[in-house]
């Protein structure tokens, strides 16, 4: 069913509410365009585990900034597909998932739960006229009853700033690709991007490309130890490799050659060999470039770029996809870290 008016919201941060209560939510009233909002942020679950995993990145580069430094205030639709500018945790590669903890929603002591951490970053953009919020997620209103927190009229906001796919249950319904929220803020003073994403426990890290839902048979949660059934020789199935295992660790996206010789770095950091046959490269277009052969513990491999699959210099990701097509690993980089001639990225 996935949400219903997916988009952005660019504006100016005036005010701030902590998360409290049976259902706590981090609130921010902002101003766009003229027209006041208030984003609503969940800093705990419904579901058990109640802490949120969460990641803080305070030097984000991601292709996406661009696009969204040239909106004007407001609102913005965003269609769900690659390249609609929405946010996207698995298919946008916007971070890798073992960099998200737990965290609870408010513990004693400072800079320790959720809580804080948005407003760390909340009350340094209030501080900074210059900074500038995109929030993430689904609309509501305009209500004809005044804000309930900051009683402004009418009320209207953003919510769904989380994860939205991957839900199992009575969350199903909002589960699509392509429309996962998330909160990121721009101090252009400082040339800086700072995102803050935010997942449930309960959410897997394996959806269907078309619906979001979770995929059964799914490879463990990143960073979980791969169980008893992995043998020590030979090649083990992926069936029982936790995600991550294989790396895209570098990539020449601008050689100096014409026409441009291309390739990406895969790193097996795993102690056994692992088959790439029926794996593949793809790049933001989606478009397939097919692998092959046993990729020795430890050892790199260099792999040329082929057509289909296009490195653009504008800008792009890159994705590993196993045998069944799931995501193993993930990088993207920006536009100006393309125009590094023959330089090969790091990731």
């Amino acid at each position: 069913m996935a949400l219903k008016n997916y988009g952005v919201l660019k504006g100016r941060p005036i005010d701030r509410r902590l998360g409290a209560g049976s259902t706590p939510h981090y609130q921010i009233r902002m101003v766009a365009d003229g027209e006041a909002f208030r984003i609503a942020i969940n800093v705990k679950s419904k579901q058990s585990p109640s802490e949120l995993l969460y990641l803080v990145d305070d030097r984000f580069q991601h292709p996406i900034c661009e696009g969204l430094a040239n909106l004007d205030e407001g609102f913005h639709p965003l269609p769900s597909n690659p390249l609609g500018g929405g946010l996207d945790y698995i298919r946008g590669n916007l971070f890798r998932p073992t960099q998200m903890v737990p965290l609870p929603h408010n513990v004693d002591g400072p800079d320790n739960d959720l809580n804080e951490k948005f407003d760390a970053l909340v009350q340094r953009a209030l501080a900074d006229e210059s900074a500038i919020v995109y929030a993430f997620g689904e609309p509501w209103g305009p209500e004809t009853a005044a804000d309930r927190y900051f009683g402004f009229k009418p009320g209207r906001g953003i919510h769904d700033i989380h994860m939205n796919q991957g839900n199992s249950g009575q969350f199903m319904g909002d589960n699509g690709v392509w429309q996962d929220g998330g909160l990121l803020v721009h101090f252009p003073e400082q040339s800086q991007w700072v995102a803050v994403f935010t997942a449930f426990q309960s959410q897997a890290w394996h959806t269907d490309d078309r619906t979001g839902h979770p995929l059964a048979g799914a490879p463990p949660q990143p960073g979980t130890d791969p169980g008893p059934n992995v043998p020590t020789p030979g090649v083990p199935p992926t069936d029982d490799l936790p995600d991550g295992l294989v790396r895209i660790v570098g990539a020449l996206v601008n050689a100096v050659k014409t026409p441009e010789d291309e390739f990406v770095t895969l790193l097996n950091s795993s102690p056994q060999a692992i088959d790439l046959s029926g794996w593949h490269l793809a790049d933001k277009q989606k478009a397939r470039m097919p692998l092959a052969g046993p990729l020795p513990a430890g050892e790199t491999r260099r792999i040329h770029v082929q057509a289909p699959m296009v490195l653009s210099n504008k800008g792009g990701i890159i994705t590993l996809l196993d045998e069944r097509g799931r995501k193993v690993d993930g990088v993207s980089y920006t536009k100006e870290q393309a125009q590094q001639v023959g330089w090969t990225l790091v990731f």
